[in-house]
């Protein structure tokens, strides 16, 4: 058994101590000066990005220049920008005295109590036009306490003073710095962040970016392993905690490792009983339904599955890894030849991720027939699992391996109920999930269709829309769908972001239209969207993500035009 040093504990109990000093500073600080601080933080994104872009793509094998680094635009600095902007507009809200949530937002639909949180401005129609985002309370909820609940924390309900751990994930930049401002602005506690080894080295952009929050102590960073995650937990300082990573991580810190850890969990007496929310990903499906498909469809789609999975080499807690797909559809053979196209055409780029490359050697060597489509290392796609114990349908690669499952049904109703038990009763995991179907199967199968999305058990379901892209909003709740206990803890507990600041919430349903504009037209899902910057085919992403970081941290109409001309060459 591997010992974990014991860690230099003076800088951590520094920090915990400096937090525990100005905790209450925090609590009473006016909406007002909680806008001012979010104001003021938005340009030092903006001035940071280049420098944050370009660290993160080093560290993960390509130059700052690549069209790699378009999703390090997405997933740091944008990301960031993004979901301060959906918090300044809520709060402005308030400070405006209006309710955080419009009424007309909120409504009932068959028996179920949704609110349409985006678009939210009309910024949002025009940049993301035609992508929509639906928050599904839980069963039960009503109109009336969605809209009276909603931002209780400044509305009478401030949540309790304290110190909160979040233990940063090492993958994407920005889920750590977002996890720092859920835990501000909505739980009203104060934040020691530990950086993940694998991507420490962002801690200066993030003490920059923070910079007043760290000097009014209300935040702290600090570096750090094992030992030192382990002792923060446990640290008597410590009020909350909030991680993003595996489900061992959750388990070692709840239970324990040592020889009492599982009769500890038989028992629910655990070792550590501190308020714990996690973000723990799984294995994430990408449902195919049959229909009508051109060749233009099957063409962008593929582009869509492929940048679900090879998004940052696949190190995503909900890149797809199952690819259900129907078996006897004229489709289906097309659309994994185009799969394989775009793979190919792929640069060759490193699985960064510690583990990554054993665990995609472990897919091939578990797979005969598996066939490595993008450069020596990545891009695996095992065209056709067929063993309920395959390890693809069990176990997250969090590498670049992509799964596919051939399902019977006689027709898009019967193949999308036989795609949904799949996906529930499976495959580990109830973060994120995407199901693609053109509009005209829709409009045909709409009750299908609609009995697949509520029954979905996904905390983000995104329909012709990558599940990853709640993630990104701000306005999306984003966690696990309800019903994990620490006992058996799955995907996690909780959600974060959440601008709205939703309680009740069940699931965030995406949608994107089904083709890019203007094609669409012709599709049934008609928008001014071209197609998306953070797609791994797309030539301008960079470019286009470098000016709608500038353009969300700055608003101003003059920067629209060129958004606009670098996202239609894309």
């Amino acid at each position: 058994m591997s010992v974990i040093p014991v860690p230099d504990t003076a800088p951590l109990d520094l920090a915990v101590t400096s937090l525990r000093d100005g905790m209450d500073a925090w609590a009473g600080t006016g909406t007002a000066e909680r806008i001012a601080l979010l104001e003021r933080l938005l340009p030092r994104i903006a001035d940071g990005a280049p420098a944050m872009v370009a660290d993160a793509a080093r560290a993960k094998g390509y130059e700052a220049t690549s069209a790699s680094a378009a999703e390090d635009w997405v997933a740091a600095p944008w990301a960031l920008a993004q979901t301060v902007s959906a918090y300044l507009h809520v709060l402005r809200r308030l400070s405006d005295g209006l309710d955080p949530v419009p009424a007309r937002a909120v409504r009932e639909r068959d028996g179920r109590t949704v609110v349409d949180v985006f678009p939210a401005t009309g910024t949002d129609r025009l940049l993301l036009s035609g992508f929509t985002a639906q928050v599904w309370t839980l069963p039960g909820t009503t109109r009336e306490e969605v809209l009276a609940k909603a931002a209780g924390a400044y509305r009478g309900r401030p949540g309790t003073p304290g110190v909160a751990l979040v233990l940063g994930a090492g993958n994407v930049a920005a889920i750590t710095p977002l996890d720092i401002l859920h835990k501000l602005y909505l739980d009203n506690q104060v934040v020691i962040a530990k950086m993940n080894p694998v991507n420490s080295y962002l801690r200066p952009h993030f003490e920059a970016v923070f910079a007043e929050f760290v000097d009014r102590g209300w935040v702290r960073f600090v570096d750090g392993g094992a030992a030192e995650g382990a002792y923060l937990t446990s640290h008597d300082g410590v009020d909350t905690i909030h991680v993003t990573g595996s489900e061992r991580t959750h388990d070692a810190i709840v239970w324990g490792t040592d020889e009492q850890a599982a009769r500890r969990r038989r028992d629910d007496t655990p070792l550590n009983g501190k308020p714990f929310t996690s973000e723990l990903g799984g294995v994430s499906p990408c449902i195919v339904t049959p229909g009508p498909w051109s060749d233009a469809d099957l063409r962008f789609q593929a582009e869509h599955i492929v940048t679900s999975k090879m998004n940052n080499s696949g190190h995503n807690c909900v890149a797809s890894q199952i690819l259900v797909v129907p078996r006897d559809w004229d489709g289906t053979e097309r659309l994994l030849d185009e799969i394989r196209g775009v793979l190919r055409r792929l640069p060759s780029r490193p699985d960064y991720y510690p583990g990554a490359a054993g665990r995609l050697r472990a897919v091939v060597d578990a797979h005969p027939g598996a066939e490595v489509l993008a450069g020596k290392a990545n891009g695996v796609l095992v065209p056709d699992i067929t063993g309920a114990d395959d390890p693809m349908l069990t176990d997250e690669v969090f590498a670049s391996a992509l799964g596919v499952v051939r399902m019977e049904g006689k027709d898009p109703a019967e193949f999308l109920r036989r795609a949904t038990d799949f996906a529930n009763e499976t495959l580990p995991g109830t973060l994120g999930a995407t199901l693609l179907v053109h509009p005209r199967t829709e409009r045909a199968h709409r009750g299908a269709v609609n009995a697949a999305i509520a029954d979905l058990r996904y905390g983000t379901l995104g329909v012709n829309c990558w599940s990853a892209f709640g993630f990104l909003l701000g306005y999306t709740p984003w966690g696990a769908f309800p019903g994990h206990t620490r006992r058996d803890i799955g995907s996690g507990i909780g959600f974060v972001h959440n601008a709205f600041m939703l309680e009740d919430v069940e699931k965030t349903v995406l949608r994107a239209p089904f083709a890019p504009s203007p094609r669409g037209l012709f599709a049934g899902s008609p928008s001014l969207s071209p197609r998306p910057p953070y797609f791994v085919t797309n030539r301008t992403g960079r470019t286009t993500m470098r000016r709608l970081t500038g353009f969300t941290a700055e608003p101003k109409l003059s920067k629209l035009p060129g958004i606009l001309l670098s996202a239609l060459r894309g």
